[in-house]
């Protein structure tokens, strides 16, 4: 028994534990073999892969290795900005930098770029008009329009300006064309009255509405800020000068209504419509074969009113006692005379016969209906 067991105990040790305790002698060797070797020795030799701690050689591999070309990025452009170091926010340690805020959006969703000036835009310039740009309007049922501008002033060729008043909003060919007439036509007309023009009375300008205001009708010029309406001018010595006033000399309005009907395609005014009484309506609406409309009725002034007292006598009638006296020298046939009261009457067959009724007077019968 004691026999058995004794070799039983060897054949355990050198079966499992032989080879085992073989392996952990032979790495403590390597390693006291590597700690011992100097440092000198060490950086002259290889270290082993650990694959091969046990001397077995280098893995060969199998078959041919082909390597991939790696691509590098793109070389850095020369007018490129420089990249700035990333610096932390003061009082963040560098550990904490804020995340980036994502891809930044292009710059044309930032900000629209803005429109290209149209050639009337570039041609009315601040030598012809103080009308600085608006956005375009897109409203209800049409309304609206695009190149739209503010019509405050107009400059004249001596640099003196004419107030609009007040600043009418106008599609920028609309609002040349005003400059233009005020300019050349106006301007001199002006003169001829011993002033200069300072002002133009706006009556209406950029209206969504119907025309003449009426609902359910067609759009009015002054619906797309293509139509004007011009009340009066007021010169610079403070006289107004209305266009459907009839003291206004009428040579003065008649100029004035040429030199219009010449540059708008449509005008109206006092007869065209109970609406243009008292204003002049231009704009530039385009119709079939050029076709004009140019109704404006220029009235003569009207005549004085009679007076209430009667008028004076003239110096060239007789005395009222003259008067008097041949009035009462005219026989009276309805009463007898008292003067020949005393003289005998004629015979009565002297006296002609007369056989008509002496005329009597019937009382008018007042009746109601």
């Amino acid at each position: 028994m004691n026999s058995s067991a004794e070799k039983a105990s060897r054949k355990w040790a050198n079966g499992a534990f032989g080879r085992s305790t073989a392996a952990m002698v032979t790495a403590a060797a390597v390693f006291w073999l590597g700690a011992g070797v100097g440092p000198a020795a060490a950086a002259r030799r290889p270290v082993p892969a650990p694959w091969d701690l046990f001397g077995s050689g280098p893995v060969k591999l199998r078959g041919t290795v082909h390597r991939l070309a790696v691509p590098l990025p793109r070389p850095r452009p020369a007018e490129a900005p420089g990249a700035e170091p990333d610096t932390p926010e003061p009082g963040l340690p560098a550990a904490e930098k804020p995340a980036p805020a994502g891809p930044s959006k292009p710059a044309e969703q930032a900000a629209p770029a803005a429109p290209t000036p149209s050639a009337c835009r570039l041609a009315l310039t601040e030598d012809i008009a103080i009308a600085p740009s608006i956005p375009d309007i897109h409203g209800a049922g049409g309304c609206g329009g695009e190149d739209l501008v503010r019509l405050e002033a107009i400059v004249l060729p001596d640099k003196r300006q004419v107030s609009v008043k007040p600043a009418a909003i106008l599609r920028c060919k609309m609002a040349t064309a005003i400059a233009d007439w005020i300019r050349t036509d106006i301007a001199p007309l002006a003169q001829g009255l011993g002033s200069t023009i300072s002002d133009l009375d706006n009556f209406d300008s950029f209206e969504c509405r119907g025309r003449n205001r009426v609902v359910g009708a067609q759009l009015s010029e002054h619906g797309r800020a293509n139509a004007l309406d011009v009340r009066a001018f007021k010169l610079a010595n403070g006289q107004s000068i209305s266009l459907t006033d009839r003291t206004v000399p009428r040579d003065f309005r008649e100029t004035v209504l040429h030199s219009a009907c010449g540059r708008f395609p449509t005008v109206l005014g006092p007869g065209s419509d109970w609406y243009h009484e008292d204003h002049i309506h231009l704009d530039l609406m385009e119709r079939r074969n050029n076709y004009r409309i140019c109704q404006w009725n220029v009235y003569d002034p009207l005549p004085q009113t009679a007076p209430l007292l009667p008028a004076e006598r003239p110096e060239e009638a007789p005395p009222r006692e003259v008067a008097a006296k041949s009035e009462a020298a005219k026989p009276d046939a309805a009463k007898p005379d008292d003067t020949k009261s005393d003289a005998v009457d004629p015979e009565p067959e002297s006296r002609p016969v007369s056989n008509s009724k002496p005329a009597t007077k019937k009382r008018r019968q007042n009746r109601r209906f």
